[in-house]
């Protein structure tokens, strides 16, 4: 089966603290793409649910604020969340780049 991602995704250690149904914080992000994110979650929301993001980078000491819709949720291996980046500032874009740029020299 062809992988269809449009973006590249590396795995991290940030964190994201997000609010859609629920107010959550501290949750691992497991892979990041410059598209959006996979995060574990004990809360799962329902696909389509939009939700406000907060990700911290420790990595390069920064953060940045997005708006996010959930796009796929499963419960196995562990309960985990795709979630899609809608309208992403050029300033988050740049953010967000140098954060991906930093972990591939870093691995």
């Amino acid at each position: 089966m062809k992988d269809q991602r449009k973006h590249v995704r590396i795995e991290t250690k940030a964190l994201v603290d997000y609010t859609g149904t629920n107010a959550l914080l501290d949750h691992k992000i497991r892979d990041i793409s410059t598209g959006g994110l996979r995060i574990e979650t004990e809360f799962l929301e329902t696909v389509g649910t939009e939700v406000d993001l907060y990700i911290s980078l420790p990595e390069i000491d920064d953060s940045f604020e997005a708006r996010g819709v959930v796009v796929w949720t499963t419960e196995e291996p562990s309960r985990e969340m795709g979630i899609k980046f809608v309208n992403l500032s050029d300033e988050t874009k740049a953010v967000l780049e140098h954060y991906m740029e930093y972990l591939r020299q870093n691995k």
